[in-house]
């Protein structure tokens, strides 16, 4: 990247995100969403976050899907879905990862 503009595009960057944080407090009792507008957005947010964990899970380039990994994240679901606390579900699930590695599952 050409140098003299790294500063004012990491500076455009940083307003953009403060003035994006911003508006939702501020906005908050103005604007009214519609209930179908509400669920779609906690739909479209809970797609987003499986594509995230299917593009952290699922190997990229290698082509070789292990057991470690993909049961850890079932373990870390499985807590997510009964509600376990955030802590306790990442390290449950990173402990799952590293115990498989660890004895050799791979």
């Amino acid at each position: 990247m050409n140098a003299p503009y790294l500063l004012p595009a990491m500076l455009a960057l940083a307003v953009g995100t403060y003035a994006l944080r911003w508006t939702g407090p501020a906005l908050r009792h103005r604007l009214r969403l519609s209930a179908r507008t509400i669920h779609l957005l906690d739909t479209g947010a809970l797609i987003l976050l499986a594509a995230l964990v299917a593009t952290a899970t699922l190997p990229t380039g290698s082509g070789e899907l292990g057991v470690a990994l993909p049961a850890g994240v079932a373990v870390g679901g499985v807590l997510a879905w009964r509600r376990a606390p955030l802590l306790v579900t990442v390290l449950a699930a990173a402990a799952t990862t590293a115990l498989l590695r660890l004895v050799g599952v791979h």
